[in-house]
């Protein structure tokens, strides 16, 4: 669980002070929805952003030109901690351009820790996205919502979100990964390799490290068989020198509407 003040996600979208001042108009709604307390005493919740024709928002890692999304807490009660379940994201070209995310509707599942698994939580805070078509608008939604410790049934909305999740490697069949960092003219090349089955169309590799300060650059991918291999630039947006966890390093496998998620890598 990631802690409740680190996270950034809400029910009336507010365009930005620019977007207003142009007077454009952005067809997307925003909901948290209630969801249930589960088995484990967290609750399952759900932001649900539904957009007009031709808009799409982000995915965590949103590509070359996407804005990421982010969620600021605010006076909270009986919730210290968030999980987001991402669902498999779309892959989008755009002027030359990759971004990733969604389009039409999305539900993005978010599990809740709550200390005191019986009693009602309140959600407290403000959900900061982008949403694009053929201009980009950032759209803060604030929310306030009461989640009772009582609700038990599950939402079909959210479990539907739940099972579109990508593969771990076990179930995808992969190896661990490998990867190998080298030094470059203004930060370090990462190259990362793993023995996984082909997907079903083109491959795409997105990495995410620990470090938010870090940016990381698309990939170039190739595969000889089984083997697939990723190489990234990083570059540490302060100009600071790095350090990369690899435990902490994130490969997702993008291919033909799924994806595989793994974590960590061994020198190789």
């Amino acid at each position: 669980m990631t802690p409740i003040r680190a996270i950034a996600l809400g029910l009336c979208a507010l365009l930005s002070p620019a977007a207003q001042a142009q007077g454009i108009e952005v067809p997307v709604s925003v909901e948290v929805l209630p969801g249930w307390r589960t088995a484990d005493g967290t609750h399952m919740s759900a932001i649900r952003i539904d957009m007009g024709e031709g808009w799409k928002t982000y995915w965590r890692a949103p590509g070359d030109a996407g804005i990421p999304p982010r969620i600021v807490w605010a006076g909270s009660e009986n919730v210290d901690g968030a999980a987001l379940h991402w669902p498999v994201p779309e892959v989008f070209m755009s002027a030359g351009m990759q971004t990733i995310g969604y389009h039409g509707s999305v539900v993005i599942p978010m599990e809740l820790h709550t200390p005191d698994a019986g009693a009602d939580a309140t959600l407290r805070g403000t959900l900061e996205i982008g949403v694009c078509d053929d201009i980009c608008v950032p759209v803060s939604v604030p929310f306030d919502l009461v989640l009772p410790g009582d609700a038990r049934r599950r939402s079909p909305e959210i479990a539907a979100a739940l099972i579109d999740r990508p593969l771990t490697g076990a179930e995808a069949g992969a190896g661990p990964v490998t990867c190998q960092i080298a030094p470059t003219d203004d930060g370090l090349r990462l190259t990362a390799s793993v023995q996984i089955p082909a997907g079903r169309g083109e491959e795409i590799v997105v990495m995410e490290t620990t470090d938010p300060e870090i940016w990381v650059s698309g990939t170039a991918t190739s595969r000889e068989g089984n083997r697939l291999t990723a190489s990234a630039d990083l570059v540490h947006l302060a100009g600071a020198p790095m350090s990369i966890d690899r435990s902490g390093l994130r490969f997702t496998i993008l291919s033909d509407g799924t994806a595989v998620d793994l974590r960590g890598c061994a020198a190789g």
